[in-house]
């Protein structure tokens, strides 16, 4: 009996310290100079957190992004906010993977096609949930000024369906 009790004895004492030892080990801060979260740590993100910049060199000139989760030209899952000036337009073009967007502010306006029409287009108010499927041609604009959250697998990446659209290949 006094073997039976100190077995046990034994295998809960080596099950609490593990179980101490995790718990520790999930409380711990998130590492210097690691901005994503992960599925072990709670993160909260307030519209002061935002760090806004210029959007990167394959949307049009104009608009600010804020990435507040992942790496878009990484592979994985990030979520970012796209900051639109009033009548900004995103020509026609693709991605590789699926788009997902939530209109946070103002309104955004979506239509499927190769050819930029405002009219065949739908608008997008704020509360809006859109999804663009891998490979589908689409373009946006802005009625005013509006916020809309992006996210998906990366990584994110945008062809343009006219070359000459893409602002990457502007002459400099």
């Amino acid at each position: 009996m006094k073997k039976i009790t100190l077995i046990v004895g034994i295998a809960l004492a080596a099950s609490l310290v593990t179980l101490a030892a995790e718990e520790k080990e999930s409380t711990k801060a998130p590492l210097k100079g690691k901005s994503s979260a992960t599925a072990e740590q709670h993160v909260i993100v307030t519209p002061a957190d935002l760090k806004w910049v210029d959007a990167p060199p394959g949307l049009p000139p104009g608009a600010k992004m804020a990435v507040l989760e992942g790496d878009p030209t990484k592979k994985g899952n990030f979520t970012v906010r796209l900051q639109a000036p009033a009548d900004y337009k995103v020509p026609p073009h693709t991605h590789p993977t699926a788009e997902h967007i939530t209109v946070i502010s103002g309104t955004m306006n979506f239509g499927a096609g190769e050819k930029f029409d405002e009219a065949a287009g739908k608008e997008s108010p704020m509360g809006s949930y859109v999804i663009m499927p891998a490979g589908m041609k689409h373009y946006a604009w802005s009625s005013g000024e509006a916020i809309i959250q992006i996210h998906g697998m990366g990584p994110f990446e945008i062809k343009y369906v006219n070359p000459a659209d893409d602002p990457r290949n502007a002459k400099r």
